[in-house]
């Protein structure tokens, strides 16, 4: 998990901080990046709409992408007995 910070549609908002206005542009956000066996990755997309799901703008995106090989340095395993 990594913390990000970003504003998509939402555009930021201004906020009041001892009697000055200023304006928010970055939101914080969570970026999470997983690396799983084919058979896990749609179990795990249902998961995180479920929990991430609430309808408004700023509920975020999941992107997939293949990743060829996985390499453990230590050992030389490699494909899903390296995950």
């Amino acid at each position: 998990m990594l913390e990000a910070r970003g504003h998509g549609r939402q555009k930021g908002h201004t906020e009041f901080y001892r009697g000055r206005e200023y304006t928010v542009d970055l939101i914080p956000k969570i970026k999470l990046e997983m690396v799983l066996a084919d058979d896990m990755v749609e179990k795990a997309v249902q998961t995180i709409i479920t929990a991430a799901r609430t309808g408004k703008i700023g509920d975020g995106k999941i992107f997939l992408t293949k990743v060829d090989d996985a390499i453990r340095i230590r050992n030389d395993e490699r494909g899903d007995s390296a995950l």
